[in-house]
């Protein structure tokens, strides 16, 4: 899913306001990425994350800021769409490590949460970055 990866932020998310697409016109990425990853991409832009994130990893349930419906996502679908939220978050705060200060204790408490549904090589890198 590294087209994903490079993409993640094109129809921007409910923190980061800037898009590079409209989330209405998403046949344009699905052509340039394929229907996997735009559908990841998709996700990871409409998801609420203030209603989404604190038990996403039991319920597997994202609520999405566009359209309100909550989508339920299955094992399969899960680990990547954690995967890349938990990526992105590591990338952020590697650009700018007073972060990790700021918001540590936060995301260490709430990617512990997601350890269950997170691949187990990003669980290690986790643990490594939080267990100072």
């Amino acid at each position: 899913m590294q087209s994903a990866g490079l993409t993640h932020a094109a129809y921007g998310t409910d923190g980061f306001d800037l898009t590079l697409l409209d989330w209405k016109d998403r046949a344009t990425l699905r052509e340039l990425v394929g229907e996997a990853a735009e559908q990841l991409v998709y996700r990871y832009g409409a998801c609420d994350r203030r209603r989404s994130w604190r038990g996403l990893a039991t319920s597997g349930e994202v609520v999405d800021r566009f359209s309100g419906d909550v989508i339920r996502l299955d094992t399969e679908q899960l680990t990547p769409f954690i995967d890349l939220n938990v990526v992105n978050e590591l990338d952020v705060i590697a650009q700018d490590p007073a972060l990790l200060d700021k918001y540590g204790e936060y995301f260490s408490t709430l990617f512990r949460s997601w350890a269950p549904a997170m691949s187990a090589p990003l669980v290690a890198e986790v643990r490594r970055i939080f267990d100072r």
